[in-house]
């Protein structure tokens, strides 16, 4: 273990060189060393070697006292060196070839080639991953844990948005610090997925396409204040839903929470989406059923070779999107 410190020539200092040696790899491999040997330099090349020799269980046969008090029972030698020998340049980041010389005085060899693994982004354990969110909106017979299904996409109608973010929240409670994604202004198509089964019908995800472009990839929709790398195996953020609807929005529209029953939930026993319009140019919101009720539900971005938003999509997981048809 080397301590490097600054030195007034501005270089490194190996200011302290602490080096063990063990019997065997066993040993090794506990920490039992038999020797312990400290090399302290100072900025002017006076050197000091204090060498330590473990008792039969790895731990020194020195007191602590002993140790830290320079007793006679541990050797010591004292003697000047050209400070040279202990300096090294400042290192570029990244440069570790300047430690080179001080390693080899401990008996490493640095190797002469370095091989890095190519590791897949996809393995290993993580949050959730978008996998196959493009079949949730192919026509036809798909898998689920409940037997088989359909898939049936459907027109919602179109979204207007007018400041640049869309917004994804549950239109029962907007302004609750909803979920946006910066979005060009227009009028742009939401399309729904239903999901067909002998048990009835769902709405098993909504999207709504900004650029009639196949996403290259796939990107699960962050507020600020949240982090991919805190989230555990098949964890995410998402759109939290507590009245069994989501909606996508312009992030300034505004609903009457007098109207919203009348407006929009009643109407939602019946149909799989609804409009809520608003005389142009002002943002209109199209609300629709979240196929497991409340809870909460990803969403992800889609984005185009170029980074460019293709289409934003919630996903209300009422089957494995990576199942076969």
């Amino acid at each position: 273990m080397i301590d490097l410190k600054p030195h007034g020539t501005g270089m490194l200092l190996a200011h302290r060189n602490t080096r063990w040696e063990f019997s065997n790899e066993r040993e090794h491999a506990s920490g039992k060393w038999d020797v312990q040997e400290t090399t302290t330099v100072s900025a002017d090349g006076q050197v000091e070697v204090r060498s330590e020799f473990a008792g039969p269980r790895g731990a020194s046969t020195e007191s602590l006292r002993a140790r830290t008090s320079g007793s006679p029972s541990v050797p010591v030698r004292r003697f000047s060196a050209p400070v040279e020998s202990f300096l090294c340049p400042v290192p570029e980041f990244g440069d570790w070839q300047v430690f080179a010389p001080f390693l080899a005085q401990q008996g490493h060899e640095p190797a002469t080639t370095v091989v890095l693994s190519d590791v897949s982004v996809d393995e290993g354990p993580g949050p959730l991953r978008a996998t196959g969110i493009e079949q949730l909106f192919s026509p036809g017979a798909c898998a689920t844990p409940d037997g088989p299904a359909v898939v049936e996409p459907v027109d919602a109608g179109l979204l207007r948005i007018t400041s640049g973010q869309l917004a994804v929240s549950d239109p029962g409670w907007i302004g609750e610090t909803p979920r946006t994604v910066a979005v060009p202004p227009g009028e742009f198509p939401v399309t729904l997925s239903l999901l067909r089964t002998t048990r009835g019908a769902g709405v098993a995800a909504a999207r709504v396409t900004f650029l009639d472009i196949p996403p290259r990839d796939w990107e699960m929709a962050l507020r600020p204040d949240e982090n991919l790398g805190l989230l555990g195996e098949g964890q995410f953020y998402g759109v939290g839903v507590d009245t069994g609807t989501a909606a996508f929005m312009d992030a300034t529209r505004t609903v009457s929470e007098d109207l919203l029953d009348q407006d929009l939930f009643i109407p939602l026993d019946s149909l799989f989406s609804v409009e809520l319009p608003s005389t142009k140019p002002e943002p209109n919101l199209i609300a629709f059923r979240a196929g497991r009720g409340d809870g909460t539900y990803p969403v992800w971005i889609g984005r185009t070779d170029d980074g460019q938003v293709g289409c934003v999509v919630v996903d209300f997981q009422l089957h494995s999107a990576d199942e076969g048809k």
